[in-house]
């Protein structure tokens, strides 16, 4: 009999601790509203430029009053600086780096000492769709901007050496960096997708500029699949940072 009864009140204090804890869960959504991006990347277009490497990316939004930025993803080249025997690579996300330099106060570029770890989740994503979420105050209205580059992505206009002008890609970036961008506001069901507003370029003094789309082939379709939404949060017992 007393074993029963023990069983019971096991039972009865497991199913209380396990509704307080969807319940706890649920609570923490509340209120709460996170614009998610995801990304669909082009596995023909990745395999058949030079180094077969998935692109490099970053993501960021910018608070359409405050103008305030905050990063959002990085992909680990570009946010640790490693580049394989290279220094660096300035026109890998000529934007970027400039919006990253401006939040950090930093003039340097990321490297293997001052590398982007808070903006960085991982790995550089493989072909296939990319997701990635941030948490951000309901109703509060966002640009949201992507820079893309995909290394080695060579045309007739962007070679490896141009005989014409007797220059070389020194860095074998291929067709430039790709900026798009879109607005939305942070109510839940909003969908928007995003366009490119031009290709990211570093003029001859090195400062970056935003130019109309020039010689522009495959590399508006590496990613060939974008959507930016709102969601509320799914409920989650742990939260990662």
């Amino acid at each position: 009999m007393k074993v029963k009864k023990y069983m019971l009140t096991a039972l009865v204090t497991g199913v209380v601790l396990i509704g307080g804890l969807v319940l706890f869960a649920f609570a923490r959504t509340w209120g709460k509203t996170e614009i998610q991006f995801k990304i669909h990347i082009n596995e023909e277009l990745v395999q058949q430029s030079t180094f077969g490497e998935s692109p490099t990316f970053a993501i960021w939004i910018e608070d359409t009053e405050t103008k305030e930025t905050q990063n959002i993803f990085v992909t680990s080249r570009a946010g640790t600086g490693d580049w394989e025997g290279k220094a660096d690579v300035p026109d890998a996300l000529p934007k970027w780096f400039e919006i990253n330099r401006n939040i950090k106060k930093a003039p340097e570029l990321p490297g293997q000492e001052n590398a982007e770890t808070d903006a960085i989740t991982g790995a550089t994503p493989q072909p296939g769709y990319f997701v990635t979420r941030v948490q951000v105050p309901p109703g509060s209205r966002w640009n949201c901007y992507i820079e893309m580059n995909l290394a080695g992505d060579f045309n007739e206009h962007y070679r490896v050496y141009n005989e014409e002008q007797k220059t070389s890609d020194e860095y074998m970036t291929g067709q430039p960096a790709l900026l798009y961008k879109a607005e939305i506001t942070a109510e839940e069901g909003n969908v928007t997708i995003p366009e490119v507003v031009g290709m990211s370029v570093l003029d001859s003094k090195g400062s970056n500029r935003i130019k109309p789309l020039e010689g522009i082939t495959t590399a508006t379709d590496v990613f060939d699949e974008m959507e930016i939404s709102v969601q509320k949060p799914k409920p989650r017992l742990i939260v990662k940072n």
